[in-house]
């Protein structure tokens, strides 16, 4: 018998719901680009269901009354292009075309976090670092994928990304190596601060720590393609993995969680 529903909306690739599915819960994954709104059953027992349509559609608003009930952690992964710093160069030229592009992009932030509170559930909305900070308000953690590594050793690269959450969400605390930790250490030792891993190859080029350990920046050196922009948005698995570990034990289906009150915590830092 699942265990409930995870409801990951603006969700392509489903990397996210992977330990939910299979944990024992079902999965709604939400995004525009599936071919076709389909269900299947997984290796696990459970049910995966993509849905093809934006997430302010009827087919998302009709599984998500259907399921209400049941969901009980929700997701949202909102289009950055329009709203991450990193594109600024071009915000001009996107603000001469059309005024509200950036309105139109927080719509989409909105409608996401106007579905959680609709649930009730815990939830976090997430983005690289960007102007929801400002059009909305600051975010409540951030983390780079390194600082899981120690549940994904493949995830030990750079991708500074926000978290709005709420209604009782559980961020979970690091997990890193310490290769990875002496690596980051023996950089900043020598560079005053953490820098690219090929600046920190050229100032420790004999180091083997630092080439076998030390954070890469595949999400910023990816070449241009088609696939481009749903590789450098996808949830890396150790995240994914703690953010389950944290939450998972928590959630019941149709029990009320804490009213939305979030905790910060200091950004992790290399020497923990």
């Amino acid at each position: 018998m699942s265990k409930g529903i995870i409801l990951s909306l603006c969700d392509y690739t489903g990397k996210m719901v992977e330990p939910w599915l299979a944990g024992g819960y079902d999965a709604i994954i939400v995004d525009p680009q599936h071919a076709e709104t389909t269900s299947e059953t997984t290796k696990h027992g459970t049910t995966l269901t993509r849905i093809a349509s934006v997430i302010d559609d009827e087919q998302c608003w009709s599984h998500v009354r259907a399921n209400i009930d049941r969901i009980v952690f929700m997701v949202g992964f909102p289009p950055c292009t329009q709203l991450a710093v990193s594109g600024s160069r071009w915000f001009e030229d996107k603000y001469k075309e059309d005024e509200a592009f950036q309105f139109k992009a927080m719509q989409v932030v909105w409608q996401c976090y106007d579905i959680a509170r609709l649930i009730g559930c815990p939830f976090i909305i997430e983005n690289p670092v960007s102007r929801i900070s400002t059009l909305w308000r600051q975010p409540d953690f951030n983390f780079h994928p390194y600082h899981y590594v120690a549940l994904r050793t493949d995830d030990n690269y750079t991708k500074l990304t926000c978290l709005w959450s709420g209604n009782g969400y559980v961020h979970p605390a690091p997990a890193m190596l310490p290769e990875v930790i002496e690596a980051i250490s023996l950089v900043e030792g020598a560079c005053g601060r953490m820098v690219s891993k090929r600046e920190a190859l050229k100032a420790l080029p004999d180091s083997q720590l630092v080439k076998d350990w030390y954070p890469d920046n595949r999400i910023h050196d990816c070449p241009p393609g088609d696939d481009r922009a749903n590789f450098r948005s996808a949830t890396p698995g150790g995240f994914a993995e703690a953010v389950f570990n944290a939450n998972a034990h928590q959630l019941r289906p149709n029990e009320k969680t804490e009213n939305e009150g979030n905790h910060r915590t200091p950004r992790p830092r290399a020497n923990l």
